[in-house]
């Protein structure tokens, strides 16, 4: 995906992030990421594996589906939807 696309102080949104395994892949990159799933358990599962605060000052993971974001209005420069079509 870098190799596409400029990550580098990119605003990413991420539909249906599951365990969050992409997310991890990208993160340190963006200036920020939401990263959101509607399976509750997917989202428990990719916060515990958000590696320390290295990414959390950068990375919010909320359950959510893409018809109601939990973002005020905001913009991104990248929107992400790897498997949830």
């Amino acid at each position: 995906m870098r190799e596409v696309v400029p990550l580098d102080d990119a605003r990413v949104i991420e539909i249906g992030c599951g365990d969050g395994r992409l997310t991890r892949k990208y993160a340190n990159q963006t200036r920020s990421a939401l990263a959101i799933d509607v399976d509750r358990l997917s989202v428990v599962a990719a916060r515990a594996l958000l590696p320390g605060m290295r990414l959390a000052s950068r990375v919010d993971i909320a359950q959510a589906a893409a018809e109601s974001l939990p973002a005020r209005r905001e913009s991104f420069d990248l929107a992400i939807f790897a498997w949830s079509l």
